[in-house]
């Protein structure tokens, strides 16, 4: 049989320019786990990228940020959950994780 495994389980969530607290998956939860972060910067000046957990924001990326592709690895459980992004207009972030449904 081919294909990836199931118990693997990874699943991945776009955040989109200019958003503002964007919950990854339905409805989040504490305990859902943040494996990676690849983040995409198309416009230095407006790069900035904020991750929070429930209400704290554990990692920030500045504005500024040179032009490129960033793998960012979190690998962390939410504690006070849900994982939360929030992102500049000049940048992009795809989450992967395993998120509440």
């Amino acid at each position: 049989m081919a294909g990836v495994s199931y118990p693997y389980r990874y699943q991945y969530e776009t955040v989109a320019v200019s958003q503002s607290n964007q919950v990854l998956g339905v409805t989040g939860a504490a305990g859902d786990y943040l494996h990676r972060l690849v983040v995409a910067v198309a416009t230095a000046a407006t790069s900035t990228v904020s991750v929070i957990d429930g209400s704290t924001t554990i990692l920030a990326i500045p504005a500024n940020t040179p032009v490129g592709v960033y793998d960012v690895d979190i690998e962390a459980a939410a504690v006070t959950g849900p994982w939360k992004i929030t992102t500049g207009a000049g940048v992009t972030v795809l989450a992967v994780g395993i998120f509440s449904a």
